[in-house]
């Protein structure tokens, strides 16, 4: 009776392959493993980041574009106008924004951005179609009930403009208590579709054109909580606070963007701003793994 077997050549054959597939099956499954986390993680961090450009862009596109600055948080009593901040050495970006949300309304705009020349006077203008009344109560919604239209202010188009004490910039002293600025402080007249002076006697004096914006909020944007050895920081947006009033941007609400953020850029081309935003996430011990997302504002 005759029995089969593997014969020697057989059987080192055999062990040889298996060697073999133990060493590169297994690389190429560390292989197969290390794509997919860095797929995994690009993914992420792409979306994320993109995510972020776009909420500063849809805040951004809505500023008043005069009104932008860019400031230290080192030292918020430092601050210049965007064209001239080409220096890593701000990294605040600041602005005033125009309501959009108010003049879209929700059946139609809350204020018209139309001042009616003819039957406004020094005391009162006339802003028709416009109902004050909503927009106090559409304001103290959007703001959580920490601002009314007692805290706003409105800008005159083709009015001049000065960056340095047009928009409250100069803080925490500069109050304004008359109309020489660029933002003028407004409450609600007797009717509802009057505005009249919150901060000194009249508009006496004052250039009023037929064109404005509405404003109740500042928004700025940068790095909080930056960690120097790990080169990374929350990227925040503040809101909720009026520079006509005396207010800095750490004195309003705030909201996280996005976490792990290593850089935020900006500049000015013209009235077109660029901004950047870059993030990293630890993919070895000794390696760092970055994505950065670009946007341009008009």
């Amino acid at each position: 009776m005759k029995k089969s077997a593997f014969t020697m050549l057989e059987l080192i054959f055999v062990i040889v392959v298996m060697g073999i597939l133990a060493k590169f099956g297994v690389e190429l499954l560390a292989k197969v493993y290390d794509n997919f986390i860095y797929d995994k993680i690009n993914n992420s961090l792409q979306a994320k980041s993109q995510n972020a450009v776009e909420i500063i862009a849809s805040r951004l596109q809505y500023r008043i574009k005069d009104s932008i600055i860019a400031r230290q948080s080192s030292d918020d009593t430092n601050f210049t106008s965007l064209s001239t901040a080409n220096s890593d050495s701000y990294n605040i970006l600041e602005w005033v924004g125009s309501d959009i949300d108010g003049f879209r309304g929700t059946t139609a705009p809350l204020w018209s951005a139309i001042i009616d020349l003819d039957d406004s006077n020094t005391t009162l203008l006339k802003t028709p179609e416009t109902n004050t009344t909503a927009l106090n109560s559409f304001i103290g919604s959007l703001s959580e009930g920490n601002v009314s239209i007692s805290d706003a202010a409105i800008y005159f188009l083709g009015s001049n403009t000065n960056i340095k004490t047009g928009y409250g910039w100069q803080r925490p002293t500069e109050i304004f208590n008359d109309q020489n600025h660029t933002m003028h402080p407004i409450q609600a007249g007797g009717a509802i579709d009057e505005f009249a002076p919150k901060t000194g006697t009249s508009f006496s004096g004052v250039d009023v054109y037929e064109y404005y914006k509405l404003a109740w909020s500042a928004y700025a944007v940068g790095i909080s909580d930056y960690n120097q050895s790990s080169h990374m920081g929350t990227l925040t947006l503040w809101y909720n606070y009026q520079p006509w009033e005396g207010e800095k941007y750490t004195q309003g609400n705030n909201a996280t963007i996005m976490e792990n953020v290593s850089t935020f850029r900006f500049r000015a081309i013209g009235s077109v701003v660029q901004i950047q935003v870059c993030t990293k996430s630890d993919l070895t011990k000794d390696e760092n793994y970055s994505i950065c997302k670009e946007k341009t504002v008009f």
